[in-house]
């Protein structure tokens, strides 16, 4: 399943739309290569603002519970 959301980190924020069982660190090296993120180091958590936890960028969207609409922030 697919699902949309924003990520915001320290460099600025990019609106995705991604598989929901992909890991959250793979997605991310994807969005750095393709020049949506600016380079540097990834982020290992993130707050997901939609369900008011923290996630963790070495599982998946789907493991995590990030659903369509969700906001997730960097938390360095």
């Amino acid at each position: 399943m697919f699902i949309t959301l924003t990520l915001k980190t320290a460099e600025g924020q990019a609106d995705i739309r991604i598989d929901s069982e992909q890991k959250i660190d793979v997605a991310l090296d994807v969005l750095r290569e393709s020049g949506k993120l600016p380079p540097g180091e990834i982020p290992h958590f993130y707050r997901s603002k939609l369900g008011e936890t923290v996630v963790s960028a070495y599982k998946t969207f789907q493991s995590e519970a990030i659903f369509d609409g969700d906001i997730l922030v960097a938390i360095t």
